[in-house]
């Protein structure tokens, strides 16, 4: 496992990164931890896995995009050049 060291931190970021550890119940270190994962994302989830939780957040769709496709297929294009 890698470590990573921040210097110069302003006195009032720490004290909040602090009082944040606190509420959490954890230390800071875990704190960091946390906070580096939620903004950069778990390296550990594919694609596949993200898209997952993703869907999951949505209601379920009652569009069927096989009838989307279809309908579209269907619909007349016709082309007419003399027409501006």
């Amino acid at each position: 496992m890698g470590q990573l060291l921040v210097r110069g931190l302003d006195d009032r970021l720490i004290r909040c990164l602090k009082e944040r550890a606190a509420r959490h119940g954890r230390s800071v270190e875990a704190e960091h931890r946390a906070i580096l994962a939620a903004a950069l994302g778990s390296p550990a989830e594919t694609f596949a896995e993200r898209a997952a939780r993703l869907r999951a957040r949505l209601p379920p769709s009652l569009l069927n995009s096989t009838d989307l496709i279809r309908e579209d297929r269907d619909r007349d294009y016709t082309y007419y050049p003399d027409e501006p």
